[in-house]
């Protein structure tokens, strides 16, 4: 007997409830589907597409997040009935909440008799790849127009998933790594501080009681409304506003003024007299040596939509933090870590069923820098109230002991919230203590005396023992010069190269430079790096001896001679060439990360001649031991030290009579055989009426002796 259409629709349906309910990888067809999908594949319209067609179709659904053309795709009748509403909500929370992106589909088989299309699915998630082959039951639909359809149910996602099962994701974030000096203190790492939140239930006089925590806290009462108006909030729950320093931690910090720990304190007892407000220990990003190292070590902030969207890829999430200056911004991949995150089945009892996808946490890298904690924070503490940079080195290794630069802020505050009031105060201040001064050139002075005697001697230019002779406190080379002199503080005799030295004689050493020639001495700067990139972990400012190619007169010539023209130094490149002198004449090639192969390596060799270096060696030795040297308040008797001072004028114009003065002081151990090998060179803005360069020396003296003092 023929089958007729109704007939045929009465058994499609009957067989459509014997497949609902069907779960797993693995469908059970039974016989007598079987039979009747093979007469209706028969029956299938020439022009339509297959089942493994359409499954291809179906993935690429997925990819696109188009849910509704999905559920389009399946017989919901045989599909358990789900709605689309269901469908969708089911399928967008477990593809978008793993963030599937990268799917490719290939079909494995097609088995035409049961309509069974099995097939190799792979794709990369939050939490890595996952890949599996799975199968899908096609069927035909209502009408031949309408061609198959998939018998939809949660294995279709994964297989082994059922309706009651949740997929779900954890994440673990890495610890960032920990900031060292040479010994092993702490210089950014895990620190305590109190985090000043609000039990709502127990807030009395709301309105009054919030805007009473924002002026203590300098912050608006309408972002405190904002958190307490969270959804996760309840009247009993501890919701955090702040994060303030801990008092006890300041009270180790020993650059903190007691003033500024006092404040703090009484700030905390005046939120705890407000009814809701607790206080509570929390670990944060801290930086013990705050300000005498912030502008070294830098800070992190939380990532900002900018920060995702440059760094898509890397592992920020919403809650990162990422770093913004200094070393946590130099060293970033390495001190981030990356985030751990696993993909996982729980059963309806909430039992772990299946992992799907793991990516193991990596915490970050711990960096031990070369700094010296204790030398590092002497510096500052001398300099402090100037406007300055240090930086020192061990001359014999280039080990970087110390870079410093004042005045300086506390890089704590971005870790703990820093109001708009503190941010405009820190950005207005004329004195500009978040400019890195280490990290500049400026004007040497007779800093850089040294230096053209060794290109001098290097170039036969200069006879050390030849007698310029005496020409009073001012000179000019003649008549074409007008009305500018070159001009000294002190007249001496024998004219010599050491005396010249020794007196710091501004007049000699512009004759020197005459003597050496523009092209010559241009020529040496270049071989000594000059208008070339430090190699150095942070990148400095190039020095230079002209702001052209070339030295244009014999003017700016003469004053190249003793620092000035148009000569800028960075203070780090100074205290590299100054190492050929104790080096046999190799430049030290400077480094800031701790290795365990601490022999010299040299930025240049054979800069000097080992006879040059010696030579000017003894002259500067004697600066710092002759009583009549300028450097002499620095002298020590149980260290024998070398060294050279510098007071640089900074003017607008050659008739300018109210500038500034730069004060310089260079000094290093001057025996391979001491104890405590180290060189500081500091620079300090507006020496002039202080005692130019003599007040660096006195400071640097109390440095050193806190040094010399340690072992």
């Amino acid at each position: 007997m023929m089958e007729t259409n109704r007939d045929r629709r009465n058994n499609r349906k009957k067989n459509r409830k014997k497949v609902i309910g069907i779960t797993g990888a693995v469908l059970i067809i039974t016989a007598v589907i079987a039979g009747v999908s093979t007469l209706l594949f028969l029956n299938r319209g020439p022009d339509l597409p297959t089942p493994d067609e359409l499954l291809i179709q179906y993935m690429n659904h997925i990819s696109a997040q188009e849910y509704e053309e999905m559920y389009a795709m399946i017989d919901s009748d045989a599909s358990g009935s789900i709605s689309m509403e269901e469908f969708t909500q089911r399928n967008q929370a477990i593809y978008e909440g793993i963030e599937v992106h990268n799917m490719t589909t290939e079909v494995l088989e097609y088995d035409k008799e049961t309509g069974v299309v099995t097939y190799q699915t792979s794709f990369d998630t939050v939490a890595g790849n996952i890949s599996f082959e799975n199968r899908v039951l096609f069927i035909e639909g209502e009408t031949k127009e309408e061609g198959h359809k998939i018998v939809w149910n949660d294995s279709l996602i994964f297989p082994g998933l059922n309706a009651s099962d949740k997929v779900k994701v954890s994440h673990t974030a890495a610890k960032r790594g920990e900031i060292r000096d040479r010994n092993g203190n702490l210089l950014a790492g895990d620190q305590t501080a109190s985090s000043v939140g609000i039990v709502p239930g127990k807030l009395e006089n709301k309105e009054e009681a919030i805007q009473a925590i924002a002026e203590l806290l300098q912050i608006t009462p309408e972002s405190i409304e904002k958190k307490l108006s969270a959804k996760w909030v309840q009247d009993d729950y501890f919701v955090p506003i702040q994060t303030v320093p801990k008092v006890e931690v300041l009270e180790s910090m020993t650059w903190k003024e007691e003033e500024e720990i006092a404040e703090e304190k009484e700030r905390q007892e005046q939120l705890l007299t407000i009814p809701g407000v607790m206080i509570s220990d929390t670990t944060v990003r801290g930086y013990p040596l705050g300000e005498a190292a912030a502008h070294l070590i830098g800070y992190v902030q939380n990532v900002t939509a900018e920060d995702l969207e440059n760094h898509a890829g890397e592992g920020y999430a919403v809650d990162s933090v990422i770093g913004r200056s200094g070393m946590e911004s130099l060293f970033e991949k390495e001190l981030k870590g990356t985030n751990g995150c696993r993909i996982y089945i729980l059963d309806g009892e909430g039992n772990e069923k299946e992992e799907l996808a793991c990516i193991p946490v990596q915490d970050g890298a711990n960096i031990q820098l070369t700094i010296d904690t204790s030398l590092q924070t002497s510096i500052y503490e001398q300099f402090k109230e100037d406007k300055s940079c240090s930086v020192s080195i061990d001359p014999y290794t280039g080990e970087v002991l110390a870079l410093v630069s004042t005045p300086s802020y506390d890089n704590n505050a971005f870790i703990m919230g820093l109001s708009t009031e503190k941010w405009n105060a820190m950005n207005e201040d004329e004195n500009m203590p978040m400019y890195n001064r280490f990290r500049q050139v400026w004007c040497p002075g007779s800093s850089l005396k040294p230096v053209i005697a060794a290109i001098g001697l290097e170039s036969g230019a200069i006879d050390p023992n030849e007698d310029y002779g005496s020409e009073g406190l001012s000179w000019q080379q003649d008549s074409s010069w007008g009305s500018y002199y070159v001009t000294t503080l002190h007249t001496y005799e024998p004219v010599i190269l050491e005396n010249a030295l020794i007196y710091s004689d501004n007049i000699y050493f512009a004759k020197a430079a005459l003597k050496i020639g523009a092209q010559e001495l241009g020529e040496a700067f270049t071989e000594l790096g000059f208008k070339e990139t430090l190699p150095f972990e942070i990148v400095m400012q190039k020095s230079q001896y002209s702001n052209t190619e070339n030295i244009e007169t014999q003017i700016q010539l003469a004053d190249s001679g003793y620092g000035q023209g148009e000569i800028l130094v960075n203070p780090l490149h100074l205290a590299c060439i100054y190492s050929a002198f104790c080096n046999e004449g190799n430049m030290i090639q400077p480094y800031l990360v701790c290795k365990e192969d601490r022999n010299a390596e040299y930025l240049y060799s054979g800069v000097f001649s080992k006879e040059t270096a010696d030579k000017v060696l003894e002259g500067i030795k004697k600066v710092v031991n002759d009583p009549n040297g300028t450097g002499y308040e620095a002298h020590m008797d149980n260290v024998v030290l070398a060294g050279k001072t510098g007071t640089a004028e900074i003017k607008t114009s050659k008739e300018d009579t109210t500038g500034t003065e730069l004060g310089w002081f260079a000094v290093f151990t001057a025996e391979k055989t001491s104890s405590r090998p180290v060189m500081v060179v500091t620079m300090v803005e507006d020496v002039k009426g202080r005692g130019g360069s003599g007040y660096v020396v006195g400071k640097d003296k109390l440095v050193l002796e806190n040094w010399f003092s340690l072992h």
